[in-house]
């Protein structure tokens, strides 16, 4: 059967149509690197997207792809965008010019919600609108010469001549589109190249040397008990996980950078980044927690923090009477609403400036983040922090309440299994099971561990650095042929037994049991 004409000159003029958007986008990032960072336009409506998504669909992507959440929603984007693209080439094909409308609405679009963002700055949409008008004018051309040619052929004898001349054959357009996405890929290779802004800061970052700590923090010799596979007591910069609303880094220059305490206070406070390190610092070991780690995830982890107690910058503001929290916003507008408790009681809540010996990586935080122990992220973790509103949480609302989470987010008790890993086959005789268990500024005295419908026997616990960072436990078991289930329970030092019962992460994070199905052989 011969193929439709019409149907053929539709995936012709379809992909024109996303060659001209990948060439658009790929302009666009390309401006956006040059003149706005913040404006790329995915970036944009990513954010945008994240901001509107409610937390199950947060959570989902999240149990989904773990800290590749961004990448994948960048993926996703990037899938809509073009099955967008080649539906309005065929649009304009036979109903022009509604499909270059299509295109250009899609960049106008982008760029009235660069307007919306926190880090909006003057030539914000500029980045969007390069993009859309690329891909309508590219877009309409080539659809329109590869029109014009169908109608000439349709015609008389002289009509096809002109058509020849002056239109574009299937192939022709074919041809032209795979060159506009080789573009438009270059183009956004160049954009990755140039980041002019993160390189000056890494540039910064990298000639920055930390202050000596008034007060350090250490290990105990008993807190690593050396078991393969198990994970370490303090996480590398490098693996900690990382969970947050921007898809672009934010480039925070140190030289710029100040915090404004204000709102229910008798004094309002403004740091730069010289008053912060010319105060004493304190170094601490916690560990942080992502209110979306499941049971048995692995969205937590444990670093060595630098910063100022931010009780001491509070006491500065002194906030009034009537004040129960603290609202603290990032430069890309992300806020958390923390407990004033928490931050002026005597648990090591910081305004950190080092992670593990160095200046905090740019990706969680740099030049200063806040560090709470005892609270999950989203509700106290703002990183690149800015501002510190003392308020009150009938007057207002961090990024994550209204979009369904809980307004305060103290850590729960939890346990997990690392050795063996969960479908590992084991050889039958002496085995390890072994894990680490946390109840983040409270602390955990014991773990017990049942093996298939077997009695809870207690586990050994390494030595806790503190009540503010999780524990290595593990235990023998003689491991017999056949499949195995173990799971693992925690105590906490407050009495509290770690719950069976099983919770999502939604809206104050999940518990129940963790548990590792075991194949001796």
């Amino acid at each position: 059967m011969t193929p439709d004409p019409s149907r053929r000159r539709d995936l012709a003029a379809s992909a024109a149509a996303v060659g001209s958007t990948v060439l658009g986008a790929g302009l666009g990032e390309l401006v956006a690197a040059v003149v706005a960072p913040a404006a790329s336009p995915f970036a944009v409506i990513g954010g945008a997207m994240i901001d509107l998504a409610p937390a199950w669909a947060k959570n989902l992507a999240i149990s989904l792809f773990g800290t590749g959440d961004k990448a994948a929603l960048l993926v996703g984007i990037a899938v809509l965008l073009l099955i967008g693209a080649g539906l309005a080439g065929a649009l304009e094909n036979r109903r022009p010019p509604w499909g270059r409308v299509a295109l250009a609405a899609l960049g106008g679009l982008g760029a009235v919600v660069s307007l919306t963002r926190a880090d909006a700055a003057l030539l914000s949409p500029v980045p969007s609108l390069v993009a859309g008008a690329v891909a309508a004018l590219i877009g309409g051309l080539l659809i329109g010469r590869l029109r014009r040619r169908a109608e000439a052929l349709h015609g008389d004898r002289a009509s096809a001549g002109a058509a020849r001349a002056d239109g574009l054959s299937r192939r022709t357009v074919l041809a032209y589109s795979g060159v506009a996405v080789l573009a438009g890929a270059l183009a956004a290779a160049g954009a990755l190249a140039i980041g002019g802004g993160a390189r000056a800061v890494s540039a910064l970052r990298a000639a920055l040397r930390l202050p000596t700590p008034a007060t350090t923090a250490s290990v105990p010799s008993g807190a690593e008990l050396g078991i393969e596979g198990l994970t370490p007591v303090v996480t590398p910069s490098a693996d900690f996980y990382r969970i947050d609303t921007a898809l672009v880094v934010p480039q925070v220059d140190p030289t710029t950078w100040t915090l404004r305490v204000h709102g229910l206070v008798e004094q309002e406070v403004v740091l730069r980044w010289e008053d912060l390190v010319a105060l004493p610092q304190k170094e601490t070991i916690a560990t942080l927690v992502c209110v979306s780690n499941e049971v048995g995830g692995s969205l937590i982890g444990t670093a060595r923090w630098l910063g100022v107690p931010i009780r001491d910058i509070l006491a500065r503001a002194r906030p009034t009477a009537e004040a129960d929290m603290v609202l603290s916003r990032s430069v890309d507008g992300f806020t958390a609403s923390s407990p004033l408790e928490a931050l002026t009681d005597q648990r090591d809540a910081l305004l950190a400036i080092g992670m593990n010996g160095e200046p905090l990586p740019l990706e969680h935080g740099f030049p200063v983040r806040l560090v709470v122990p005892g609270l999950y992220g989203y509700v106290s973790a703002t990183k690149w922090v800015s501002e510190l509103e003392v308020t009150r949480f009938d007057r207002a609302e961090g990024y994550w309440t209204p979009r369904g989470w809980s307004e305060r987010g103290p850590v729960k008790l939890q346990s997990r299994i690392d050795v063996p890993r969960a479908g590992a086959r084991v050889e039958p005789g002496p085995t390890v099971i072994a894990g680490v268990a946390w109840h983040n500024h409270v602390g955990v005295t014991g773990v017990e561990v049942q093996v298939d419908d077997g009695p809870w026997r207690p586990a050994t616990l390494a030595s806790a650095i503190s009540a503010d960072t999780w524990v290595q436990w593990s235990i023998e078991w003689e491991a017999t042929s056949g499949l195995h289930t173990a799971r693992c329970r925690a105590t906490s030092a407050d009495g509290s037994t770690q719950t069976a019962t099983v919770a999502p992460p939604a809206p104050d994070g999940a518990t129940g049991w963790d548990e590792a199905t075991i194949s001796v052989v």
